[in-house]
C-alpha cells in the first residue's frame, strides 16, 4: 500500500467486473477507416503531397504530419484507397478534416515498416526519434505525444519515470488487461524511456483492486534493480498525473507546473507497449485496446481495434446495444464524452467505449447551489468548483482564472458528488476554453 493518500477523490461504483476477467481480442480490419488529423494535444497534422483522393496507402504508411514539435504524425491503419480528405465528426464534439480509407481487403504493411535493428545500441536520441515518428501519444487519455515527454529541457533533470497502471476510471479495464498480457512489453518500453531520459530509476504505480495485475508485475519487474511497483490505495482519480506522482514519489507538482519540474515523467502501460512495439518492430501506432462495456452493450469485451474504425461497427462487434441504451460515451463515466451518435471514429485516445441504459443514466433537473462544499472536499487540485463555475456562467473569465480554473483537469468529481446535479465540470470547461481563448489572442 502506497504510504501517501492524496486529499479529495470519491468511490464510485467501478462496475470493472464486466470486462475485468476478458482477455483482448483482435478485432478484424473494417473495410473503412476515418482517421482524423488531430489525435493529439498540439498542433494538428496536414496529409502529405502525396495523399489524395485515389491514392493507393498500405498500413503503417505515414499519412500527415506537422512542422510542429508538439505534435504526431499519423499513419494509415488498412491497406487500401483514399476516398476522402475533408470534415468528419470527431469524439471531441466538433468536425476534424479528417483522411478516408477504404480497405482493399489484403492489409499489407508499408515496406518500410521492419525492425531498427538491436534495441541495445540505440542512443536517447534514436528512442526520441522512433517514438516521434510512430506517431506515440499517451494512451491514457490525454494523447500528449510521446516525443515531447521525453524530451525535456536540459535544466530538468529527470531522475525518476513514473507508469501510470492505475485506471481508476469506472468501467474500464483495457490497461488491467495489458499489464496481465504484456507485463514484459510493459517493463521493456519503461527501460526505452529511462534510457531517453537519462533517469534512475522507474516505478509502476497500480490500485489495489487489481490484485493480480500488480503480482504479475512484481514478476515482471523482479530482476529489474531500478523498476518497482507501488500498490495504492483504490480512489478517483488515483490516476491523474499529478495525485499519481504525488502517490508514488511524495513529490508535488505545483500549481500551474508540469512533471519535469519535480523531476519526473509520467506515461502509461499502454504507451509503454507502443513504445517497445515501435523500437523493436518499427510499428507505428495504428492500433489500440479499447474497452466496451455498460449495461446498454450485449456482449462487453476488451478489443485490440484499428484507429479509425467506426464506432459503430466496434459495438456491432459485441452484439450491438440493448433497446433501452439511453447513453453512448466515449470514454469511462467519469471523463469521458457522451456522444449524439455511434458515427464517430475510434482514435488513439479512445480508451472505452460505454453504454448505459435508462436504469443507469439518472436524468435531474438541476437546482441552486446550496453552499454545502461537497465539490470543495471532493476536489483533489484543492479548488473551489462551485465558484469557478458561476464566475464561468456569468462570464467572468478573469474571475475564473484568478480561481485557478486552468488547474483543474476535469475529473468530474464536483459533479459526481453535487447534490443540486449542477453540470460544475461542463462550466469549468466553458471557463477553460474561453480563459485559453483571450491567451491566444493576447
Amino acid at each position: 500500500m502506497s504510504s501517501t493518500v492524496f486529499k479529495g477523490g470519491v468511490h464510485p461504483d467501478y462496475n470493472k467486473e464486466l470486462t475485468a476477467t476478458m482477455a483482448v481480442k483482435t478485432m478484424k480490419p473494417p473495410e473503412k477507416v476515418v482517421i482524423p488529423l488531430q489525435q493529439h494535444i498540439g498542433a494538428p497534422c496536414e496529409p502529405l503531397e502525396s495523399i489524395v483522393v485515389d491514392a493507393e496507402v498500405k498500413k503503417g504508411q505515414k499519412i500527415a504530419e506537422s512542422s510542429g514539435f508538439v505534435s504526431a504524425p499519423i499513419h494509415a491503419s488498412i491497406s487500401g484507397k483514399v476516398t476522402a480528405i475533408g470534415p468528419y465528426n470527431h469524439p471531441l464534439g466538433r468536425p476534424v478534416e479528417s483522411i478516408t480509407i477504404e480497405s482493399d481487403g489484403e492489409d499489407k504493411w508499408d515496406e518500410s515498416i521492419k525492425p531498427p535493428g538491436n534495441p541495445d545500441n540505440l542512443t536517447p536520441g534514436d528512442i526520441r526519434k522512433m517514438v516521434q515518428e510512430t506517431g506515440i501519444v499517451g494512451l491514457g487519455g490525454a494523447t500528449f505525444p510521446a516525443h515531447v515527454k521525453l524530451s525535456p529541457p536540459e535544466d530538468k533533470k529527470i531522475d525518476i519515470v513514473v507508469i501510470n497502471g492505475a485506471e481508476c476510471e469506472p468501467y474500464l479495464t483495457a490497461d488491467h488487461r495489458v499489464m496481465l498480457e504484456k507485463p514484459e512489453e510493459i517493463v521493456f518500453g519503461l527501460k526505452m524511456m529511462i534510457k531517453a531520459l537519462g533517469a534512475e530509476k522507474g516505478i509502476i504505480g497500480i490500485e489495489d483492486n487489481k490484485a493480480d495485475a500488480i503480482k504479475v508485475m512484481e514478476q515482471a519487474v523482479s530482476e529489474e534493480d531500478n523498476i518497482t511497483v507501488s500498490p495504492l490505495h483504490t480512489k478517483y482519480p488515483q490516476g491523474a498525473e499529478k495525485m499519481l506522482i504525488q502517490v508514488t514519489t511524495g513529490r508535488i507538482v505545483p500549481s500551474g507546473g508540469l512533471p519535469l519540474e519535480v523531476g519526473v515523467v509520467n506515461h502509461n502501460v499502454g504507451t509503454a507497449v507502443a513504445i517497445t512495439d515501435a523500437v523493436r518492430e518499427g510499428k507505428p501506432l495504428i492500433e489500440r485496446v479499447v474497452t466496451v462495456t455498460g449495461s446498454g452493450i450485449n456482449r462487453p469485451a476488451n478489443l485490440l481495434v484499428r484507429v479509425g474504425t467506426p464506432v459503430s461497427e466496434v459495438v456491432e462487434s459485441c452484439g450491438g446495444l440493448k433497446e433501452n441504451t439511453l447513453k453512448l460515451v466515449i470514454g469511462g463515466p467519469m471523463m469521458g464524452i457522451a456522444q449524439p451518435n455511434p458515427e464517430i471514429p475510434v482514435i488513439k485516445g479512445t480508451s472505452g467505449i460505454l453504454a448505459l441504459t435508462d436504469e443507469d443514466v439518472y436524468l435531474a433537473e438541476s437546482s441552486p447551489c446550496i453552499r454545502c462544499a461537497k465539490c470543495v472536499d471532493s476536489c483533489p487540485v484543492q479548488l473551489m468548483p462551485t465558484s469557478i463555475a458561476q464566475a464561468s456562467e456569468h462570464g467572468l473569465y478573469k474571475r475564473a482564472e484568478k480561481l485557478h480554473a486552468m488547474d483543474c483537469f476535469e475529473c468530474g468529481c464536483c459533479s459526481y458528488v453535487c447534490p443540486s446535479k449542477i453540470p460544475l465540470v461542463q462550466w469549468i470547461r466553458i471557463g477553460k476554453a474561453e480563459i485559453t481563448k483571450a491567451k491566444k489572442k493576447q
